[in-house]
């Protein structure tokens, strides 16, 4: 491929920015700001949710030339009448106990301030990642912290291990990404053509048996 047809300049990348966060209906009729440098996305502005802002960062990521995305957008929830952290931490236990792949149970929830805080032990990295997932789609969330600790009832075994990622990891994106593993760790590394490839990629990492942690050295080159 050539290159110089290839590599797309930041007012291209900032203008395909731009129509699809208007295209995007889970993104609100809102002032986002939008800069571009060397393919460095940077966001900007003030939205009413956590979830509207991280559909914000996915349109972005969802471009193509884009090689990483600042997010400095400010969450900003509308006043909920009688809304207090006890009843956003309640409403976030709900939605941890509904959702049938997260092990609630497991799992505890603290608000303050309308930022929510997310403690336990699950045993797949997945279900650490799909609990933090349904917290962000809460009404008057500012924000989450996930201390969720993985703790795998085995440890992956070296080699065996690292083949079975690697599998998993080629069926989908093909040969273009790498997998290691170290100890609890896998490590990916490679070239990928999209933010959809590079969470796939993570997505694949993280369920894998055993798995506590996830090193993310993909480049995106869209």
């Amino acid at each position: 491929m050539d290159t110089a047809t290839s590599t797309r300049t930041d007012p291209q990348i900032h203008r395909d920015v731009l129509a699809e966060l208007d295209w995007d209906p889970q993104v609100p009729p809102t002032v986002v700001g939008v800069a571009v440098l060397h393919g460095v996305v940077t966001l900007t502005g003030s939205v009413d949710s956590y979830a509207h802002r991280w559909a914000a960062v996915r349109c972005a990521q969802r471009i193509r030339g884009v090689h990483a995305v600042a997010d400095d957008i400010e969450v900003r929830p509308p006043d909920l009448p009688g809304q207090t952290d006890t009843e956003l931490a309640l409403a976030a236990g709900r939605a941890l106990e509904w959702d049938s792949f997260v092990p609630a149970e497991r799992l505890d929830v603290t608000a303050a301030n309308g930022w929510l805080i997310l403690r336990g032990e699950v045993e797949f990295g997945w279900q650490r990642r799909t609990a933090e997932r349904e917290l962000r789609r809460l009404r008057g969330v500012r924000g989450v912290t996930n201390l969720v600790e993985v703790g795998p009832a085995r440890r992956p075994t070296g080699e065996p291990a690292r083949q079975d990622v690697q599998r998993a990891v080629s069926r989908i994106l093909g040969e273009r990404v790498q997998a290691r593993v170290r100890g609890d760790t896998v490590v990916l590394s490679g070239v990928v053509r999209s933010w959809w490839e590079r969470d796939e990629a993570a997505r694949i990492a993280w369920s894998a048996p055993g798995v506590r942690a996830v090193d993310d050295r993909l480049v995106v080159a869209g």
